[in-house]
């Protein structure tokens, strides 16, 4: 006899879609419920492992029986924090974790409103996390110049790849560039 916990887990379509949740993620990476912050990082943390983005965008909370969207105003996480390690740059996200940036976490720029530098870290399961100032100024910090698909370009290096960091996706400087090589990927 089978449960039917087993059954859900095995049967995608037989997840309760619950519409929107009462959940929104504030652009400083502060979590809502209800419009009340959950104060307890614990709680955010387990939130967090259930936590997707689909291809449009949109991020969802998905349990072995329910799932039910989240509105989320710029990124799921933030970056608070970079260390060099050896070959690789490393940033800690608002929640305690450390990621890579390389192949399988690449930085990507886009630019703000006011045309500032927004930064971002690709994570996992379709989430990022923005690079925050301070941790964006240190990288800057950091950076040479190296020559990258035929023009000069300020970035780092991480796990053997340049990530240019004067250079947003859809700007006059990278214009000619794919959006794979934009990502860090190039």
């Amino acid at each position: 006899m089978t449960s039917k916990v087993a059954e859900t887990k095995a049967s995608p379509d037989s997840v309760l879609d619950c519409g929107d949740w009462a959940m929104r993620i504030a652009a400083d990476g502060t979590w809502f419920h209800e419009g009340s912050p959950i104060g307890r990082k614990p709680l955010v943390r387990l939130f967090s492992r259930v936590l997707r983005a689909d291809a449009s965008g949109q991020h969802w909370l998905i349990t072995p029986v329910e799932r039910g969207r989240v509105a989320v105003e710029d990124s799921a996480f933030t970056a608070v924090e970079v260390e060099q390690n050896h070959n690789a740059f490393c940033l800690r996200t608002n929640l305690d974790q450390w990621v890579r940036i390389g192949a399988e976490h690449p930085l990507r720029m886009e630019l703000g409103a006011g045309g500032e530098p927004r930064p971002y870290i690709a994570l996992w399961r379709g989430l990022e996390a923005r690079i925050l100032r301070a941790p964006f100024y240190h990288l800057v910090e950091m950076a040479q110049r190296h020559n990258w698909h035929g023009e000069s370009h300020m970035g780092i290096v991480s796990e053997e790849i340049f990530f240019p960091l004067d250079c947003a996706h859809g700007t006059p400087a990278c214009a000619t560039q794919p959006a794979e090589a934009v990502w860090g990927n190039g």
